[in-house]
C-alpha cells in the first residue's frame, strides 16, 4: 500500500553537488520523522540526515556542512541536497518515513538509490 520512490542518484567527480528526493504513495499517518540512510560497500547502514515532525534536523557528523534534508508536508516528499561530495559518500542511500503512536513505531524504506563519487 505504502511506496518510496527515491529519485536522484548517479555518478558524480569529487567536489560535485546531487540532489536526491523521496517520492510517496498510499495512506501514510502518524508520521514522526523523514530522513535519508545510506550504506556503503562493507560497511553498516547509517543515517546520514533526518527531520522530525517538528522540524529538527539531525546530520551525521561527516556530511554536516555539506549536506542539507528538507520536506514537503503537503506532497509528503522529502530531499537531500548533497554538495562537495567525496568518494566516502559512495553508498546505496535510501529513504525512510517513521511513523508511530505512543507505544509502536514502525519504518518505511525506498529500495535505495545508488551514488557512485568518484575521484
Amino acid at each position: 500500500q505504502v511506496q518510496l520512490v527515491e529519485s536522484g542518484g548517479g555518478l558524480v567527480q569529487a567536489g560535485g553537488s546531487l540532489r536526491l528526493s523521496c517520492a510517496t504513495s498510499g495512506s501514510i499517518f502518524s508520521i514522526n520523522a523523514m530522513g535519508w540512510y545510506r550504506r556503503a560497500p562493507g560497511k553498516q547502514r547509517e543515517l546520514v540526515a533526518a527531520i522530525t515532525n517538528t522540524g529538527n534536523t539531525n546530520y551525521a557528523d561527516s556530511v554536516k556542512g555539506r549536506f542539507t534534508i528538507s520536506r514537503d508536508n503537503a506532497k509528503i516528499t522529502v530531499s537531500l541536497q548533497m554538495n562537495s561530495l567525496k568518494p566516502e559518500d559512495t553508498a546505496v542511500y535510501y529513504c525512510n518515513i517513521r511513523v508511530g503512536y505512543a507505544n509502536w513505531y514502525n519504518d518505511y524504506w525506498g529500495q535505495g538509490t545508488q551514488v557512485t563519487v568518484s575521484s
